[in-house]
């Protein structure tokens, strides 16, 4: 994975709200999305495209029809290396303060 393209596609407003909108309903066409984002479909795309090469989104062809949908697997990456292991020192802090407050 090329976090560098994760945290790029997610440094973007419009971006994120792509995949808001993918996440609340997934498997949507490029003409759905832009009516939510009241933007012509060239802009759109382009944002499509940068989310697609982060793994982010991914394309499957229906007939005529090309949906799209969210890939949550980079934005778990990303948590497990960057989020979580702050958490987990968190986490002890408040668990180490819980036991000194209670006189453990």
């Amino acid at each position: 994975m090329d976090i560098d393209k994760v945290f790029k596609a997610l440094g973007d407003p419009t971006r994120r709200k792509l995949l808001d909108l993918l996440c609340e309903n997934n498997g949507q066409m490029l003409g759905q999305l832009c009516e939510q984002l009241d933007m012509r479909r060239q802009s759109v795309t382009q944002h499509i495209g940068i989310l697609e090469a982060a793994n982010l989104v991914s394309t499957v062809w229906r007939g005529r029809e090309k949906l799209h949908f969210i890939n949550p697997v980079p934005l778990h990456e990303v948590y497990e290396r960057w989020v979580r292991k702050f958490e987990r020192q968190r986490l002890t802090l408040l668990h180490d303060l819980k036991k000194e407050l209670e006189g453990e």
